[in-house]
C-alpha cells in the first residue's frame, strides 16, 4: 500500500540559506563598498586616501587591507624572481643537456672510428700471417703468448692456420689448441 506524499508546507532549507546568503551580501555591499566606491575616482594612490573615521573599526580595515595588499606586492615580487630564476636554470639545464648529447655523439663517433680501426688492423696483420710462410709465420707465432696467438689463429682461414701449428713445436700448438677451445667456454647458453 501506498504511503501519500507529504505536502511540504512552508520554505524549504536551502531556501533559508539562500536567503541569508543574499542578505549577507547586500549587508556586505552597503557597508564595506559603498566608501570603496566613493573613493574611486580620488587622485591620491590608495595608501594616502584617507577615509572619514566614523568608528575606529574603518580605519583598522582600512589599514589591515594596505598592509595585506603590501605583503602581496611583495609577495608577488618574490614569486616573479623566483619563477625568474627557475627559468634561468631550466634554460642552463637545458643546455646542459644538448652539450652533454652532443658530447655524447662526439663520443660515440669516436669508439666507433676506434673500434673499426682495432678491427682493420688486426683483419690486416691476420692476413699478413695468412700470406707468409708457414715456417717464418710459426717462428713468429711461437715468440708470442698463447692467447695472442690462439686469437691471430682463431681469425685465419682454416688451411693457412693448419699450416702454422703444423709448423710450431708440438707444446706450443697443444697450448694455442687449448686457448682456441675454451675461449667461449665463458658464453652464456641462455
Amino acid at each position: 500500500m501506498k504511503q501519500p506524499r507529504r505536502k511540504k508546507t512552508g520554505p524549504g532549507v536551502l531556501q533559508v540559506i539562500t536567503c541569508l546568503l543574499v542578505a549577507s551580501a547586500v549587508l556586505r555591499l552597503a557597508t564595506e563598498v559603498g566608501p570603496a566606491m566613493a573613493n574611486e575616482g580620488a587622485d591620491t594612490p590608495f595608501e594616502e586616501v584617507s577615509v572619514p573615521s566614523d568608528t575606529g573599526a574603518t580605519d583598522s580595515l582600512l589599514s589591515a587591507l594596505q598592509a595585506r595588499e603590501r605583503r602581496l606586492t611583495e609577495r608577488e615580487a618574490q614569486l616573479t624572481a623566483r619563477l625568474e630564476a627557475l627559468r634561468v636554470a631550466e634554460d642552463e639545464i637545458d643546455q646542459k643537456l644538448e652539450e652533454l648529447i652532443a658530447a655524447e655523439a662526439r663520443l660515440s663517433a669516436t669508439i666507433a672510428l676506434a673500434d673499426t680501426a682495432a678491427e682493420t688492423d688486426l683483419a690486416q696483420l691476420t692476413t699478413v700471417y695468412e700470406n707468409m710462410k708457414p715456417r717464418e709465420a710459426a717462428d713468429l707465432f711461437a715468440q708470442m703468448p698463447p692467447r695472442f696467438a690462439a686469437g691471430f689463429l682463431g681469425l685465419m682461414r682454416p688451411d693457412a692456420a693448419a699450416a702454422i701449428m703444423t709448423e710450431l713445436d708440438p707444446e706450443i700448438a697443444y697450448s694455442f689448441s687449448v686457448v682456441l677451445a675454451g675461449r667461449n667456454a665463458d658464453v652464456p647458453t641462455e
